[in-house]
């Protein structure tokens, strides 16, 4: 079941003034972009600097409207004003920064802070946040300031303040653009976990290769449109295209990519460390 729709995606940024004859001749960000998210799947948003993944980020949220084409989200027509409110319920965007999004004094607080201006009751709100402070594995700091958190835990908690509203999917913007490599890995274990125990959609956009091989499907962007998709097997197997396009591959594929290219008999690309160490035992032993 499609639980995200884009069809024939649009976009440009102008100014509130300019008229449609304007909007038609100026640099497309998104330039016919189609693709779909499948309810509970887990998506991998990968391109350059400028490609458009973030522009395509807060369409998911209607955050930004498309200039053309359509944009559905559970079937819901993000352009219709009056189901606004309903999108961003469904759909919750964690940003690059997470100091841009953590606004009280105290983490449990801060993670309140959503389902509060959603009209929650009190009683609900607490079993929200406990669930969500534990689902991140930030339980046990639900008294800290945010401030005195590594970047990590911070990220951890900016997740949770999303958990706490109940999103049926998570759209994240390069949320370890601005980690350290512990860091990063304990925000891609709590977007993993969420989605593989509690169901959750997401939609993750990064720059780190490494961090799209375990995704269920990865979308490639170049220049505002969609360079190629598939399975991380299908698309990470394209080296050539890949590299035309100046975009990196993972490292361990890539060293299979150049074995390969030295004669070494390996019939698939590997994505992870370990199955390159069993290709080439069984090639070399």
């Amino acid at each position: 079941m499609e639980f995200i729709t884009a069809q024939n995606l649009t976009f440009s940024y102008i100014d509130e003034e300019q008229t449609q004859v304007n909007i038609e001749k100026a640099d497309k960000v998104l330039d016919d972009v189609s693709f779909t998210v499948k309810k509970g799947e887990f998506v991998a948003l990968l391109g350059h600097n400028g490609c458009g993944k973030s522009t395509v980020a807060k369409h998911l949220n209607a955050m930004l409207l498309p200039h053309s084409g359509k944009l559905y989200v559970n079937d819901i027509d993000t352009a219709l004003e009056d189901d606004e409110f309903t999108v961003r319920r469904m759909v919750g965007l964690v940003l690059q920064n997470p100091d841009n999004q953590l606004v009280a004094s105290i983490v449990e607080e801060d993670v309140a802070f959503g389902p509060e201006n959603l009209g929650i009751e009190p009683k609900e709100i607490r079993v929200r946040v406990d669930e969500a402070l534990k689902a991140v594995d930030m339980y046990e700091y639900r008294n800290q300031p945010p401030h005195k958190l590594s970047g990590g835990q911070k990220q951890r908690v900016a997740i949770a303040g999303i958990i706490a509203m109940e999103p049926s999917c998570i759209v994240l913007d390069e949320p370890t653009a601005m980690l350290d490599p512990k860091g990063r890995e304990e925000v891609m274990s709590t977007i993993k976990k969420l989605n593989r125990e509690k169901g959750i959609t997401v939609v993750l956009i990064t720059h780190y290769m490494d961090e799209a091989v375990d995704a269920d499907r990865v979308i490639v962007m170049d220049g505002g449109k969609i360079l190629t998709s598939g399975t991380p097997q299908e698309v990470f197997s394209q080296v050539e295209l890949l590299k035309r396009h100046r975009l990196d591959i993972p490292q361990v594929t890539e060293l299979c990519y150049k074995l390969r290219a030295c004669g070494v008999n390996i019939d698939t690309l590997s994505l992870h460390t370990d199955d390159c160490v069993n290709k080439l035992a069984e090639v070399l032993l």
